[in-house]
């Protein structure tokens, strides 16, 4: 089917966003997609603050977001915008680095306060990077994620019902763009 690129842009090293991503893209795999999973913070820090795209982490992760049918993007919400680390990344890509890409926005915060953030801080940037299509996204409250002591993910049912949706739309907007651009004859 599709490939997939899933960006984590939380700093956390036990980011329920990136353990988040990481359910949603079995999701996305078991529904016969490539998924390739790029956690921001594990980018180089001086190459991420000095804007070194020379650097080859960050030419390799704007050669990720090239060959990637549909990009899944997933940030925890600070001050009612999305991380900077994702940002910093997102402003060494090349200009239009999403022309033609399908995205799939999501959040995590710790309040509804900021359920907005996709609409009015991500999604602006991700059409200004020549996005085709952002499906509906979703934001997830800190609470409705839980990672039990063995690692296990837990995501609340209305919550887990929400994301099966929207990743299941962003699934089949891939599948049909993919049919679409086949060739015929």
């Amino acid at each position: 089917m599709a490939a997939i690129l899933s960006v984590s842009g939380s700093p956390s090293a036990t980011s329920r966003t990136a353990r988040l991503l990481r359910h949603l893209d079995d999701r996305l795999r078991q529904q016969g997609h490539d998924v390739v999973a790029l956690d921001v913070r594990s980018l180089p820090a001086d190459a991420l603050l000095g804007a070194d795209i020379r650097h080859p982490a960050i030419a390799e992760a704007a050669a990720l977001f090239d060959r990637a049918d549909g990009v899944v993007i997933g940030t925890p919400v600070y001050k009612a915008a999305y991380a900077g680390l994702l940002k910093s990344l997102l402003d060494l890509l090349p200009q239009y680095a999403l022309t033609g890409k399908t995205v799939l926005p999501l959040a995590t915060g710790g309040s509804t306060a900021h359920v907005l953030a996709i609409d009015y801080a991500l999604r602006p940037v991700l059409s200004s990077m020549g996005a085709s299509h952002i499906v509906q996204g979703w934001f997830t409250v800190d609470k409705d994620i839980s990672v039990g002591d063995d690692g296990t993910l837990t995501v609340a049912p209305g919550a887990a019902e929400a994301l099966a949706q929207v990743t299941d739309s962003f699934s089949a907007a891939l599948g049909g763009r993919a049919t679409v651009l086949a060739p015929t004859g």
